[in-house]
């Protein structure tokens, strides 16, 4: 018997299909998420797209339908701009809760493939909301889908809480977790989405993108560069943020720097923002001198374990950057839970 999970985000989704052994035997990976809900005003493009990836990922793994027994799925895809919205658990939230608030829906009006899927909730900060107000909204936060890859960082790592988990994806989100492995909640930026959105709608683009270089042959994923990273933090707190992003323009025009030197400046300003997000974390009463556990792009990880030892004084770091160990955390994260919850025996 075969299980298959769905990690659906908000612009790309991914479908796995796992045997008993938790061995992955074929995967599909389509550019389609929530934001195209949103995009679109109705969720119906997210059907198609996931039954379509479902399908491709089950031809891949060589499995028909009817050997497949369930589908658990976490992420964006139990938000309002989903495919069904199924509410937030409140912080503070263990991996057993999670476990035990798994909801099952088989409905192909939801998810258009004749299967039991099981849908993991995601959590929110905890808040009074008799009494909470704009002045307060900057305490609100929620996460769908981090919260399984906390369960898969607890089933595949011998990392001993507490710590603090920060994706680096469409979004940051810093994750604080106590010693009892409780998720107490969550702060989030939309640094990958401002990210991309500069890169493709604003005149900063044309000073990033890659150029043929004939002096040197450089792997821009890897790059890094102490003084660049420096240099953009220091204009962060000088001029703020939206000043800083200009700069890459300016060191385009007047300066002699290359297109991997701006682009790594462009990933600094937005990580240097990032960092002043941290001043929440001091409500969560976690020592800053806890572990920090970085998960997203090799580059990204460098420049924000940087940034956190240098600037944040902070020693324990340890990165997930292999996209396939980055994607395990959901998978495993998905089927642990579905585990605990009495799902696979």
């Amino acid at each position: 018997m075969y299980y298959a999970t769905i990690d659906c985000g908000t612009t790309n989704s991914r479908v796995y299909i796992v045997d008993k052994d938790m061995k992955i035997i074929g995967k599909a990976e389509k550019k389609i998420g929530v934001r195209d809900t949103a995009i679109y005003g109705n969720n119906e493009k997210l059907k198609k797209g996931l039954s379509e990836t479902f399908y491709q990922a089950l031809k891949n793994a060589n499995v028909e339908l009817k050997e497949v027994s369930f589908v658990i799925s976490s992420g964006m895809i139990t938000s309002e701009i989903g495919l069904k919205e199924i509410p937030h658990l409140w912080a503070p939230a263990g991996i057993r809760d999670l476990a035990e608030n798994i909801t099952k829906v088989h409905d192909a009006s939801v998810f258009p493939v004749d299967i039991p899927i099981y849908f993991i909730r995601g959590i929110k900060n905890k808040y009074d909301a008799q009494k909470t107000t704009i002045m307060d909204v900057g305490n609100l936060d929620f996460m769908r889908g981090e919260e399984t890859q906390v369960a898969g960082l607890f089933s595949l790592y011998d990392i001993e809480p507490p710590l603090t988990m920060v994706v680096l994806s469409s979004h940051t989100k810093f994750i604080p977790i106590d010693s009892q492995k409780n998720i107490l909640g969550s702060i989030t930026t939309v640094s990958g989405q401002v990210y991309e959105a500069i890169i493709k709608e604003t005149f900063v683009g044309k000073s990033v993108r890659k150029e043929c270089d004939v002096d040197i042959k450089v792997d821009d994923e890897n790059y890094f560069n102490e003084e660049i990273i420096d240099s953009a933090y220091s204009w962060v707190r000088k001029s703020g943020f939206l000043r800083s992003l200009l700069l890459p323009r300016f060191m385009d025009v007047l300066l002699k720097t290359k297109w991997y030197e701006r682009k790594l400046f462009v990933e600094a300003i937005i990580a240097s923002e990032d960092i002043e997000a941290m001043a929440q974390l001091e409500k969560y009463k976690l020592a800053l001198d806890g572990t920090f556990i970085l998960i997203g792009p090799v580059q990204r990880t460098l420049v924000y374990q940087y940034l956190l030892n240098k600037k944040k004084s902070i020693k324990k770091i340890i990165k997930i950057t292999n996209k396939q160990d980055v994607d395990k955390l959901s998978i495993n994260g998905s089927l642990f839970l579905a585990k605990l919850a009495g799902l696979i025996g």
